[in-house]
């Protein structure tokens, strides 16, 4: 049972689902393709001490609405924005994994005044490569075969068989809980189109499409905190490393042994490492554009 009350706000006529707690400079949590708030609920009662602590579920996704129409990187980061227009939030530190990260990127391309610092978890858009289920979600007949594979009756079994394996010692990991987690939320249609428009505005059959190299060395630079898991099987983590290039002064912390959720696999490490990077970077002067 969640301990936080989800508020709603409604946006272009749709309603969006988040998190908001606490008080103080806020920080913005973005997840990641198959995602929700829920994973970053249980980051809220360690940092909503000194912050307030936003956290929605992006449209597509959780408690959020599912509408036809634009599910591309720009799409997300202008619904945030509007977001935060609504709760009269002017700047934010953005906390985004995976698919959030490449959300949290083009969010500062696009309204660099908004964004105080970065903080990129497994973050898309640093690579060419990606897991190659997810690259199947982009090739011809997903649509087909996605209804059979989420459904009730695969997911019983599946169930059961997690059981069998729980009484001879298996735990299940971090990766498999959260991404077990949304699978489970591909159940009805509106959700399954959802997620194969999110996956294919960033997915091609040869990895990601989209990438952050092509205008991070344009733009201004920010505080940057990138955190990795070592055993990263979605996307690798040498992406943090190559990021560098883009993002000379980041910061990369990685996580050893962690897979594609370190905050799930390290909370209490993960959430210390957010507050003192929130603590002790600062941008002088809010952007208000690129270059010069």
């Amino acid at each position: 049972m969640e301990r936080f009350n989800t508020r709603t706000a409604t946006l272009h006529g749709h309603k969006l689902s988040y998190l908001d707690s606490g008080t103080g400079s806020v920080v913005l949590f973005i997840h990641g393709i198959l995602g929700s708030h829920r994973n970053w609920a249980h980051l809220i009662d360690r940092l909503d001490d000194n912050h307030r602590v936003i956290v929605p579920d992006l449209f597509g996704h959780g408690h959020s609405a599912k509408p036809m129409g634009d599910y591309s990187l720009g799409a997300h980061a202008a619904t945030l924005r509007d977001l935060l227009d609504r709760l009269g939030i002017e700047r934010v530190t953005l906390v985004g994994h995976s698919l959030g990260g490449g959300i949290a990127m083009e969010f500062y391309y696009l309204f660099p005044e908004r964004v105080e610092r970065l903080v990129l978890v497994a973050s898309g858009g640093l690579g060419r490569e990606v897991n190659r289920v997810l690259r199947s979600a982009v090739l011809p007949g997903a649509e087909l075969v996605l209804p059979v594979i989420a459904s009730g009756w695969v997911r019983a079994r599946a169930e059961t068989a997690g059981r069998v394996m729980s009484k001879v010692g298996w735990k299940p990991s971090s990766d498999i809980t959260a991404i077990w987690q949304g699978f489970t939320s591909l159940g009805d249609g509106e959700s399954r189109r959802a997620f194969l428009a999110t996956t294919r505005a960033v997915i091609d059959p040869g990895g990601q499409s989209v990438s952050a190299h092509d205008y991070l060395p344009d733009v201004l630079p920010i505080p940057t905190l990138i955190v990795w898991g070592s055993r990263d099987r979605m996307i690798p983590a040498w992406h943090a490393i190559r990021a560098q290039q883009s993002l000379p002064h980041c910061r990369v912390e990685l996580f050893e042994g962690a897979g594609h959720f370190p905050h799930l696999d390290e909370p209490d490490r993960f959430a210390e490492l957010v507050r003192e990077f929130v603590a002790t970077t600062r941008q002088e002067e809010p952007p208000s554009a690129f270059g010069g």
